[in-house]
C-alpha cells in the first residue's frame, strides 16, 4: 500500500469521526432544547391558575416603576429593603383599590336606598307614570298593565313570588364564585406585587440579558416600546377617567341628582375601563327615574354616553397612540380587542402587544428597502442609459 493511499484513509476516517461528532452534538442540542420545552409546557401547566396575577402584577409593577425607584432614591435607599417594598405595595393596593372600593359601595348604596324606596310604595302601590301612557304605540297598552299588576298594594311583590328559587340560588353561587375568584387574583397579585418591588432590578437585568442573546441590540428598542406603551395605556385610562367624571358631573349637576359629585367620581372610576362607565350613568338615570324625573334620566342617559363615547373613542387613542407609535383606529382595536381576549387584563396587553406588532412592521419594510435600493438604482440607471440611446439613433 502506497503513501497516498494511506493519507486518503486516514482523512476519509478523521471526515468520518467529525461528522460523527457533529451528529452527536446536534443531537444533544436537540434534546437539550426538547428537555427546555417540556420544562417550560409543565411550568405553564402548573401556574395556569396564577397567569392572570402574575401579568397584573407585571402590569402594575412596570407602569409604577420610576414612582417606586424615585422614592427609593429620595430616602436614600440604594437597594430597597423588603419594609420599603411591602410600604409601596400597600400604598399601590390602596391607591388601586381604595376607589374602586369607594365606587362599588356607593353604587351598592344607592341600589339599597332604591329597593327600601320601591319596597316602601309597593304596600300603597305604585303610580302609575304620567310619561308611560304618552308613549307612541305601546303606551296605553304599558299603563294598563301597570294599573292592573303594579298600582295595586302588594303587585310588585306578588308578581315577584312564582320566581324560581332555584334559578335565585343559582345567581347566589354564581356571584360568590365571581367574587372568591377576584379575591383570589387579587391576593396573589399583591404577592406577587412584593416580590418584583423587592427583586425587580435583578429581574430586569436577568430579563435584558436573556433579550439580548435571543435578538442583539434591537431588544433593547422593543424593551422601551413596550414600556412606553404600557404606561401610556395607564396614563390613558387616568386621562379617560378624569375627562369622563368631570363632564358627567356637569351633566348630572345641571339635571339635579342627590351629591353630583359622587356620581361623577363613580362613572369617572367606573370609566376607566371601556363600557363599565355606562353601569354608572344607567344607575343615575334609574335614581332619577324612580324619583319621577324622567325627561332628566332620558337627558342623563344621552349626555352621558355621548360623554363616555368620546372618552373611549377619541380621548383614549389620542394620549395611547403617541407613545405607542399607533394610530387611532389601532388603539382601539388593540384596547377593544384585547378586552375581549384578556378581559380587563388586554386593556394594557393589546396595545402593547401592536405596538411591537407595528415595530417590527416598521423594521421590515425599512430593511426591505434598503436592500431593494440598489437594485432600484440600478434599473433606473438602465431604463436612462436605453433613452439616451433611443435619443441618439433618433438624431442620426
Amino acid at each position: 500500500m502506497d503513501e497516498h493511499s494511506i493519507d486518503l484513509g486516514v482523512g476519509l476516517i478523521a471526515q468520518e469521526r467529525k461528522s460523527d461528532h457533529a451528529w452527536a452534538l446536534k443531537l444533544r442540542l436537540n434534546a437539550s432544547r426538547l428537555w427546555a420545552v417540556l420544562v417550560l409546557l409543565l411550568s405553564a401547566l402548573v401556574l395556569r391558575s396564577f397567569i392572570e396575577p402574575l401579568l397584573w402584577a407585571i402590569v402594575i409593577a412596570i407602569a409604577t416603576w420610576p414612582i417606586y425607584r424615585g422614592l427609593a432614591r429620595r430616602f436614600r435607599t440604594s437597594t430597597p429593603s423588603s419594609a420599603f417594598a411591602l410600604l409601596f405595595t400597600t400604598l399601590v393596593s390602596l391607591l388601586v383599590l381604595g376607589p374602586l372600593v369607594f365606587a362599588f359601595g356607593t353604587l351598592a348604596v344607592q341600589a339599597k336606598s332604591l329597593i327600601a324606596h320601591i319596597a316602601a310604595t309597593d304596600k300603597t302601590g305604585l303610580a302609575t307614570p304620567a310619561w308611560l301612557e304618552s308613549l307612541p304605540l305601546v303606551g296605553a297598552r304599558l299603563a294598563d298593565r301597570w294599573q292592573a299588576t303594579l298600582s295595586t298594594p302588594g303587585g310588585l311583590s306578588a308578581s315577584l313570588q312564582p320566581a324560581d328559587t332555584s334559578r335565585v340560588l343559582g345567581w347566589a353561587q354564581t356571584l360568590g364564585q365571581f367574587a372568591a375568584h377576584h379575591l383570589f387574583i387579587v391576593a396573589f397579585t399583591l404577592l406577587v406585587l412584593f416580590f418584583l418591588y423587592r427583586g425587580g432590578d435583578a429581574l430586569a437585568l436577568q430579563v435584558s440579558g436573556l433579550l439580548h442573546d435571543r435578538l442583539g441590540d434591537r431588544a433593547d428598542s422593543y424593551t422601551e416600546l413596550a414600556i412606553l406603551a404600557l404606561r401610556a395605556t395607564v396614563n390613558g385610562m387616568v386621562v379617560v377617567g378624569l375627562f369622563d367624571g368631570v363632564l358627567t358631573g356637569l351633566a348630572y349637576a345641571v339635571t339635579g341628582i342627590d351629591h353630583p359629585e359622587v356620581w361623577g367620581a363613580v362613572t369617572g372610576l367606573f370609566a376607566m375601563i371601556p363600557f363599565l362607565g355606562y353601569v354608572a350613568v344607567a344607575g343615575a338615570a334609574l335614581v332619577l327615574g324612580a324619583g319621577g324625573a324622567m325627561t332628566a334620566a332620558l337627558a342623563i342617559c344621552a349626555l352621558g354616553f355621548v360623554v363616555l363615547f368620546a372618552g373611549d373613542k377619541i380621548v383614549r387613542p389620542m394620549v395611547v397612540g403617541g407613545a405607542a407609535k399607533l394610530g387611532f383606529v389601532w388603539v382601539l382595536m388593540g384596547s377593544l380587542g384585547g378586552l375581549e381576549l384578556l378581559g380587563p387584563l388586554g386593556l394594557f396587553v393589546g396595545p402593547v402587544v401592536l405596538a411591537l406588532a407595528g415595530a417590527l412592521w416598521r423594521e421590515r419594510t425599512k430593511r426591505r428597502g434598503s436592500e431593494s435600493a440598489p437594485v432600484a438604482a440600478a434599473a433606473t440607471e438602465l431604463i436612462l442609459r436605453s433613452r439616451r440611446q433611443g435619443n441618439d439613433f433618433n438624431c442620426q
